[in-house]
């Protein structure tokens, strides 16, 4: 499958964003031994969370609207947003794909969601941390704490992303919000994170 994924991609994403997903799909592969998950649904998590990234903003309101998602006002100015969830419907429709979780993965990969399971939390991150965002003290230390204590790097990995849409005057969708929330609440709880047995 991930070289029929591959093809697709070549015909409907820029080359620097295949670079960026194929990062993704490491990064993610990496975390998921880490945190000893399954390692294949990590990779094809991250090579298909992309895959509506660059559909026209109507096409990604028609099909959100289509498969009955909510589609908010913050969604309404700001269709993009929708490219998560749209990546889910196409990696079922297309490539088959009936792993919910895998599903969910990629659904939740730009917003987050609070409770969203460990795959989630893992492509979540991998999509924001991955070596091409960039190598300032800040992302250096996300990466660290990625394979520390994965609670605590989402929660603060949506603060990075809270700052950065704060200074560039962006919409804030209130799910990174609930997701910050959520984590943060978990994080301070002092639950391990190291491991998981789900």
């Amino acid at each position: 499958m991930r070289e029929q994924v591959l093809a697709w991609l070549a015909e409907n994403v820029p080359p620097s964003r295949v670079n960026h997903i194929l990062r993704v799909e490491q990064m993610a592969t990496e975390l998921a031994v880490h945190y000893q998950q399954d390692v294949t649904k990590a990779a094809i998590s991250g090579l298909m969370h992309d895959l509506a990234k660059y559909f026209p903003p109507q096409k990604l309101l028609s099909m959100a609207r289509i498969e009955g998602l909510e589609v908010d006002e913050v969604m309404e100015a700001a269709p993009h947003l929708l490219h998560a969830d749209v990546s889910a419907i196409i990696a079922r429709d297309t490539f088959g794909v009936e792993d919910e979780e895998v599903l969910q993965a990629i659904a939740n990969h730009t917003l987050g969601r609070p409770s969203m399971s460990l795959l989630s939390c893992i492509v979540f991150l991998a999509d924001s941390l991955e070596p091409g965002r960039g190598d300032t003290p800040e992302l250096e230390n996300l990466r660290l704490v990625s394979r520390e204590n994965i609670d605590r790097a989402v929660w603060k990995n949506c603060d990075y992303s809270l700052k950065f849409l704060i200074e560039s005057h962006c919409l804030i969708h209130q799910r990174t919000i609930a997701t910050r929330n959520w984590f943060l609440q978990k994080s301070k709880s002092k639950q391990p994170t190291l491991r998981y047995s789900e």
